[in-house]
């Protein structure tokens, strides 16, 4: 069972890690900036990348890599890190996670339509069915207004929709470019030639733009490094790896539909860690949202 749907259930880990890294990346944006934590992260995750290839491959960077996956690879890294999760760790700060997610739920279909356009994927329609309840059951659960604590209702901010929106074309862009740099190499391997991209992005953005003495200030705030560290192991080591490993062995729709049920994992935290009331709409996206990942488990 496991082995015949490989790339799905990579696909459902990859949310799972996800879900941890929303949350911790949420916490530690709000005390230490989005642009900080996005470096950083990428550095830790290159270390603990570094150590798990070294002893799964035999070597700790990809030096056997060719250029083909050198080049797309790195042209994904750019594309998901860079302008992607810059944009979508700025909509966490300004929005919160949970309903940055509702922009996000358009990565499903973006990926299946640039997937057919860029490498001729096809979908069935038990496919288009199940990617259809899920984006629908995330959308369902994530565009319920949330109450503030003094009873009014919450805007989200017309500029994290912006952002949330534009980390949605760079996840899309990046997952299926990330497929066709990739073919059979090593998928941690090739997270790790996103991730030194994503290092080298970032780095000429702070030369530019004067920020790396506030990436230095960040180092020393231990509560939000904390967080840093435990959404770089969820989240560019085994979050983005994993995702690499779904879209390697399944097409890159259905990866993404099912890693798109990230704010459905994230009610069960909420309510665990900040008391939060699940709704009878909440509950009913969920439901909906796991019915069509379940269709396509069985497709």
């Amino acid at each position: 069972m496991i082995s015949e749907h490989y790339g799905e259930w990579a696909a459902l880990a990859t949310a799972f890690c996800w879900a941890i890294t929303a949350l911790s990346f949420e916490y530690a944006g709000k005390r230490v900036g989005s642009l900080a934590v996005n470096l950083i992260r990428l550095v830790m995750a290159l270390v603990f990348l570094a150590f798990f290839t070294y002893f799964t491959r035999g070597q700790a960077f990809p030096t056997d890599a060719g250029g083909h996956a050198w080049f797309w690879l790195s042209l994904s890294g750019l594309i998901g890190f860079v302008v992607g999760d810059l944009s979508l760790f700025r909509a966490f700060v300004v929005a919160g996670a949970r309903l940055s997610m509702l922009i996000m739920s358009l990565v499903p279909p973006l990926t299946a339509i640039i997937g057919w356009l860029v490498m001729g994927e096809r979908l069935v329609g038990s496919d288009w069915l199940g990617m259809s309840l899920t984006v629908f059951g995330v959308g369902w659960v994530v565009l319920e207004r949330q109450p503030s604590l003094d009873g009014q209702a919450v805007r989200i901010p017309k500029s994290g929709i912006l952002l949330a929106f534009i980390g949605a074309i760079g996840q899309a862009v990046g997952l299926v470019l990330s497929k066709y740099g990739m073919g059979n190499y090593s998928p941690f391997a090739a997270t790790q030639i996103r991730v030194i991209a994503g290092i080298v992005g970032f780095s000429v953005l702070f030369v530019v733009i004067g920020w790396w003495p506030k990436v230095f200030t960040a180092l020393k705030h231990k509560s939000a490094m904390s967080r840093i560290t435990l959404g770089s192991v969820f989240g560019p080591f085994l979050g983005v790896s994993l995702s690499l490993a779904a879209v390697k062995y399944t097409t890159t729709g259905v990866a993404a539909t099912i890693m798109s049920i990230t704010p459905v994992l994230i009610i069960p935290v909420t309510i665990l860690l900040y008391k939060q009331r699940v709704s009878a709409r909440a509950s009913a996206g969920a439901v909906l949202a796991v019915t069509g990942v379940a269709i396509l488990f069985l497709t």
